[in-house]
Formats: structure tokens, C-alpha cells, sequence
């Protein structure tokens, strides 16, 4: 006799039934699926507009030939040029498969069953779910003036608070927390917490209160940078992230990795994208002078918006975000909804080429 069948719910570990899947914003592909092929301008994952930095195209080719052959685990090439960028030793960094991955390596290493980890919303949503895949429990605190309300945050703390994530510049809203209050807030961190700074869009950031957070590495606090190669360097399709951190902190991350996390092609093409200054420069004035562009425009509409200091802008499209995310498809536009993120009239846009930007304001203008 065939042994019973086991339920979903008595088959699934704990709590993971409860988590909501991440969903990206829609890619060409899929709207190409849904709507057919056409000329569309995707503005919706904050991607980098002018593509991958050409000299990291040539590494990648001529690494092709070595794809029989395991990547090096520890990455030591890209280790070295990034703890050399970064003016770090090599021990304080450690490589994985994309910055979300890393935050899973974050959770897998520190937190426990019951512990608490404490961040802002509503801020990039991998946060809370590598939190409950660990059966630890996700505290968070509403932004205030669409920024991270640290004071609010430490009031949150407790003996069982692991881990304290902050977004900076923060996805959706683009703001960021100064240095100021940054180091207000690293000062009085417990002794038993890790910081987990997130910086993703850092090379986006202009403005002078903007803080770095490698001085928190430096002198030895319970601090974990996170950077990616998916934004300026272009290289989101071979999902490439860092951390940087005290070197005890960066060992339990290593202890926890994936043997082979990041394949030949992204480890030559990441080398050669740190080396490739110009083409970083050039993204980086493409974002400044895209941001410029849509204030003055979304200004002329009378439609608010946060300044940003990431690649993006949110924005209150005053109308229904879901109904102006399918008037813009019909129109060839994708845009990142802002219900997600409990905000129902604003869209969040990355910043495109200066012809995405202009193509995005003429339908935004018609189906307004």
C-alpha cells in the first residue's frame, strides 16, 4: 500500500509558506509576452541605461574559453581591486552572487530563531524576507518625512534585536540618512548589533551630508557595507555584490557561501568594470543631468516627487498607480508601480538616457 501524501503545509519549513515572493518590476520579456514586440523603454529595475562598461565586454569574451574550468571561489582578483578601491584589506571583503544574495548570507550567518532585525519601510523588501526565512522576526518602522527615522529605530531595540538594516539612499523614496545622524546612530549601537549599511545606489549620491560608511569599517564597528556591480557598473545581468566589514564579520559570511558564488565571466567582467573609470563617469553625469531633467519637467506638470540622490525618482503620478502603469505599457513605457509599496498614486522611474527621459515625459504628459 502507497505510503499517504505529506501536505504542502506539513512538507514546507516553518513560516516559509507566510512569505510573499519578491517580485521584480517587469522586464522587456515579459511585457513583450503580454503586449507583443515593440519599441519599449524600460524604467522600472534602475538598471544602467548605457549598458555594461566596454572594457568589461572584452574581459568577458576572452574569458569565454575557460568555462570548462570552476571560477576561483574567493575571487581573489576582484577581492584584491576592490579592497585596493576601496582602500581595505582583502580579508574585510567578501563576493557573492548579487547584493541580494549577500543579505541572505547576512541572515544565514547572524540570525537565530526568534531574534528580531529592525529596518525602515517601506525600503527594498529582501530585508524582511531573509529576515523570516530564518524565523527571526522583521521590526518595522514607518519613514518619516520619506527617510529612515533612526531615532524611532534604536527606540526598537531590544535584547533580542540581531541586526539593524538601513537603505542609504533608500529604495523606493531615494532619500538618505546624513552623515550626521548616521554617526549619531552607529554611536550609540549596542554592542551586540551589526549595522548593515546598505549602499547600493552610493554612487549616485551628490550631495556633501551624504555619508561614506567606509570609516565605520576602518575603526572596527559592527558594520556591514553592501555595494553591487548592477547600477553604475552596468553588470546587473551577471548579479554580482559585495560586503565590506570588520574581518570577523566578513569570515561568518564566508563560512556560509556558496562554494563557487560568482562564474568566470562575471568575476573578469567586474575586474574590468572597476578599471573602467569613464564609463562610470559618464553614468553617473547621465543620472545627475536625468534627475535635473525630470524635476524641471515633473515641476512644469505640478506633480511632487522627492529629490533623489540614487538613479531614480518617486514620484505622485495622481492617479491610480496600477491603472498608470498599464497606460504607460500601452504606450511602450515601463515604470515600477508605487502600490507595493503602500504608496497607490506614486510610480517610482529609473533614469534613463536623456531620449528615455523625454520619451517617458511625452506619455506621462498624454495619458495624464
Amino acid at each position: 500500500m502507497g505510503r499517504k501524501s505529506l501536505k504542502i503545509e506539513q512538507l514546507a519549513r516553518k513560516g516559509i509558506l507566510d512569505l510573499v515572493a519578491y517580485v521584480p518590476g517587469k522586464s522587456i520579456e515579459e511585457v513583450e509576452r503580454e503586449l507583443g514586440k515593440k519599441k519599449w523603454v524600460k524604467l522600472a529595475s534602475n538598471e544602467n541605461a548605457l549598458g555594461p562598461s566596454p572594457r568589461a565586454i572584452t574581459a568577458i569574451r576572452k574569458e569565454l574559453s575557460n568555462l570548462h574550468l570552476y571560477p576561483e571561489g574567493p575571487c581573489p582578483d576582484l577581492k584584491r581591486a576592490l579592497g585596493q578601491r576601496f582602500s581595505v584589506s582583502e580579508e574585510k571583503v567578501v563576493i557573492s552572487n548579487g547584493a541580494d544574495n549577500v543579505l541572505s548570507l547576512i541572515a544565514s550567518a547572524f540570525l537565530n530563531e526568534g531574534e528580531d532585525a529592525v529596518m525602515a519601510t517601506p525600503t527594498f523588501s529582501v530585508y524582511s524576507t531573509v529576515t523570516r526565512i530564518m524565523g527571526a522576526k522583521p521590526i518595522e518602522v514607518n519613514l518619516k518625512e520619506f527617510t529612515h527615522d533612526l531615532p524611532s529605530m534604536l527606540n526598537k531595540v531590544n535584547h533580542k534585536t540581531k541586526l539593524l538594516f538601513v537603505c542609504n539612499p533608500n529604495n523606493p523614496t531615494g532619500t538618505i540618512v546624513t552623515k550626521k545622524a548616521l554617526d549619531e546612530f552607529v554611536s550609540r549601537i549596542p554592542d551586540w548589533l551589526i549595522l548593515v549599511l546598505d549602499q547600493a545606489y552610493w554612487d549616485f549620491a551628490d550631495s556633501p551630508d551624504y555619508p561614506e560608511g567606509l570609516d565605520y569599517v576602518r575603526e572596527g564597528r559592527p558594520v556591514i557595507l553592501l555595494r553591487t556591480f548592477s547600477k553604475v557598473f552596468g553588470l546587473a545581468g551577471l548579479r554580482i555584490g559585495c560586503a565590506i566589514g570588520r574581518q570577523d564579520l566578513i569570515d561568518c559570511l564566508c563560512r556560509v557561501r556558496e562554494p563557487f558564488p560568482v562564474h568566470r565571466l562575471g568575476q573578469a567582467g567586474a575586474v574590468a568594470a572597476l578599471k573602467d573609470k569613464v564609463h562610470a563617469r559618464k553614468s553617473i553625469q547621465m543620472v545627475v543631468e536625468g534627475r535635473r531633467y525630470l524635476y524641471r519637467e515633473l515641476d512644469k506638470m505640478g506633480l511632487f516627487y522627492l529629490p533623489s540622490q540614487a538613479n531614480f525618482v518617486f514620484m505622485d503620478l495622481r492617479k491610480d498607480s496600477k491603472k498608470a502603469l498599464q497606460d504607460l505599457l500601452a504606450e511602450g513605457v515601463i515604470i515600477r508601480p508605487g502600490y507595493i509599496w503602500g504608496y497607490p498614486t506614486f510610480a517610482r522611474v529609473t533614469v534613463g538616457r536623456p531620449e528615455d527621459n523625454r520619451r517617458f515625459i511625452k506619455v506621462l504628459r498624454k495619458t495624464l
